[in-house]
């Protein structure tokens, strides 16, 4: 079955955007957002070194299929990040060794997927930062379809062409293209708070002192 492409044209952010964004981190992105728009758990770096700071280009694969992977990775710009709705299924690796080494060379800046993927220990050696829902031997089928360039869901969040894509050692933040400049605002003002309450802590202030806790009384 053919791969379907959606229509998109989505706007591209400069280069001065993606390098403030790489000194924010995924909870402080995250605590901008109402303290949403975070993957499931269960989407983690195959390594806790890896990061990722990109605009997501979108895959929906069927389950245990990798066409529309394949799809994307030939069209995926250099700087872009794959990010896949493989049906949350971890039975099946749609994604190993080989692919890694064709992301690599089309400059694609990592892959988030929710599902499996293979050759965990290539990946992580060839030092490609991938965040996936499982790892497993078994390797995929293929000519079943998807889509790509699409809305889709990934890790229990509605990602779309263009997102801004954070990935660190807790996981994955997603930050819709139109919010992009205020989070990175409210993020900065977030970290100077942060900043000045470890001025604080050294000087010999409790995390009680600057925040407060809820009145302790006998239990009796």
């Amino acid at each position: 079955m053919p791969v379907r492409q959606h229509k998109t044209d989505f706007r591209r952010l400069p280069q001065t955007i993606l390098d403030a964004f790489a000194e924010i981190p995924t909870a402080v992105a995250s605590d901008c957002q109402e303290r949403g728009w975070t993957m499931a758990a269960a989407i983690s770096p195959l390594a806790p070194s890896m990061r990722i700071v990109a605009q997501a280009r979108t895959v929906d694969c069927m389950a245990a299929d990798n066409s529309a992977l394949h799809a994307a990775l030939n069209l995926c710009e250099p700087g872009e990040v794959l990010v896949c709705d493989a049906k949350g299924f971890t039975d099946s690796a749609v994604f190993g060794g080989l692919m890694t080494r064709a992301c690599l060379a089309r400059g694609v800046a990592g892959l988030v997927i929710d599902g499996a993927v293979r050759d965990s220990q290539e990946i992580v050696e060839l030092g490609f930062p991938c965040f996936a829902r499982g790892v497993v031997p078994r390797g995929p089928h293929k000519n079943f379809g998807g889509a790509i360039d699409g809305p889709i869901a990934c890790g229990g969040l509605p990602v779309s062409p263009g997102d801004l894509i954070l990935g660190d050692a807790d996981g994955v933040t997603v930050i819709p293209l139109a919010r992009v400049e205020t989070v990175l605002e409210a993020a900065r003002a977030i970290l100077a708070k942060e900043a000045k309450a470890l001025a604080a802590i050294a000087e010999g202030k409790t995390l009680s002192d600057l925040y407060g806790v809820p009145e302790v009384v006998p239990a009796d």
